[in-house]
């Protein structure tokens, strides 16, 4: 399912930490995952399905406080801690601890809403220089989603260490008093106008009601950053009984998509174990299975969980997501020829997911098969169409070239990918040797000057760059 800033929009997908929002901290390149296990630090964790369902619940209230629902990015961060933040832009993150939290969704939704009044009203620009800077630091994604977040691939998960202070950092984020009322009122008006309750924004602050008396150190971190008060519950909860979709209540639609997301989060996030206490053999709900399913997957009991897989396809036989988690299942077992085929049906079904077809590259390169380097290089090409400025594709890219023995195309894939990864050396680096192998005037050696360019080079790189051309 996952940040750092580059100029002009550059941005890089690995995993980070969340939740110093305001002072997070660069440190060199890491691998921060160990496959099966996702709670070794907080990160934005990147999943098609799951920022679908995002934006299934949330377009309608977007597109009611005028933001276009194309341009908002919603990110699932994975820690437990109750916590959501609207960051400068059109981007807003989600702690998965704040969906648990959630009975329902509108809960979610009214929450949500109360970040989009913020991100309306400029709320984030008004905080100071202390957010400068901070939505590319924050926003990266492990570039294969949940599933690729699971697969073994530590030198892909190159990110940020946060650096610890997570109380004083979010801090750094914290709203008035006003510009919380004022989001709470807006939240109201999107609410209504996207004919949604707003009970369930009340609900959820009821909750919580009793955060008010703790001190800041023993809060949730969103309880700091957005303060509560009884009177401010109140004077919620008498604008929200005063609209007319009060009583409006969740659509059966909403509320599978909204427990199905659950569920993935859950069994993405939890030990196996703990997916089979939550979800035992006697709940026989889709969702349910799903849970079950991704447990069995990630405890490597593959065949078991292909068996329940394809059960659930039988049911809905044009989810790819589906076919996603199928291919990857069988990808991570050392059977990337037989993983290709469901992938490429998910890559069918939703042709516009990048994070599809970068799984499906990655597929291709799995298996180990010189024919399919082609067809390998123009997935991933497809899939950087979409989001040019994610470094997975790239990194995938280079060795797909490097394999074909394309020394000067490799050595660019290397210097973009570490470039959006912000790693300004290795990009340089990386980037001066492309130009050796690469022909001159042509558009991959202009890139490569390029990138040698924007890459603060010393004077003896811009020297050099002078006696070649």
């Amino acid at each position: 399912m996952s940040v750092r800033k580059f100029p002009a929009r550059h941005w890089a997908r690995a995993t980070v930490s969340t939740l110093a929002l305001a002072t997070l901290l660069a440190a060199p390149a890491t691998a921060v995952r160990a496959q099966g296990d996702m709670t070794a630090m907080p990160g934005i964790e990147r999943d098609t399905e799951i920022e679908a369902i995002f934006h299934d619940l949330m377009d309608p209230v977007f597109a009611a406080a005028n933001l276009d629902p194309k341009r908002v990015e919603l990110y699932l961060v994975n820690d437990p801690t109750l916590n959501a933040a609207t960051l400068s832009g059109y981007h807003m993150v989600v702690n998965s601890g704040l969906i648990m939290q959630c009975d329902n969704p509108n809960e979610f939704e009214g929450v949500m809403a109360h970040e989009t009044g913020h991100m309306a009203r400029g709320d984030v620009a008004r905080v100071g220089e202390a957010t400068r800077g901070v939505v590319g630091p924050m926003l990266l994604g492990l570039g294969l989603g949940v599933l690729a977040a699971l697969a073994g691939a530590p030198d892909a998960a190159a990110g940020l260490i946060y650096s610890g202070q997570y109380f004083g950092q979010m801090n750094g984020l914290a709203f008035s008093r006003d510009q919380e009322a004022r989001a709470d009122e807006a939240a109201i008006t999107y609410l209504e106008k996207a004919g949604y309750s707003g009970k369930g924004i009340v609900d959820f602050f009821n909750k919580f009601r009793f955060e008010e008396i703790f001190t800041d150190i023993k809060k949730y971190p969103y309880w700091v950053d957005h303060p509560l008060s009884d009177d401010r519950i109140e004077s919620l909860a008498v604008r929200a009984k005063a609209q007319p979709h009060y009583d409006a209540k969740d659509t059966p639609q909403q509320i599978a998509e909204f427990q199905l997301m659950k569920a993935k989060i859950k069994a993405f996030m939890n030990r196996p174990y703990q997916t089979y206490i939550d979800y035992p053999e006697s709940d026989t709900s889709f969702a349910a299975r799903y849970a079950r399913a991704i447990a069995d997957y990630r405890e490597l009991d593959t065949d078991k969980a292909l068996k329940e897989i394809d059960a659930l396809i039988a049911e809905k036989p044009d989810d790819p997501y589906l076919y996603e988690l199928k291919g990857q299942a069988l990808m991570e077992s050392a059977r990337a020829v037989e993983g290709e085929a469901p992938l490429r049906k998910a890559v069918e079904l939703k042709p516009d997911a990048p994070l599809l077809r970068l799984l499906l590259g990655q597929d291709l390169l799995a298996e180990n098969d010189h024919a399919k380097l082609e067809d390998a290089i123009v997935t991933l090409n497809r899939a950087l169409l979409v989001e040019p400025d994610d470094p997975m594709p790239w990194q995938y890219l280079s060795q797909a070239y490097d394999a074909k023995g394309e020394e000067g195309m490799a050595r660019l894939a290397a210097a973009e990918e570490n470039f959006h990864l912000g790693q300004m050396k290795d990009a340089r680096a990386f980037a001066m040797r492309a130009r050796e192998f690469l022909k001159r005037g042509t558009p991959e050696w202009n890139r490569a000057t390029d990138i040698v360019l924007t890459s603060h080079p010393s004077p003896d790189d811009l020297r050099m760059l002078g006696t070649q051309g």
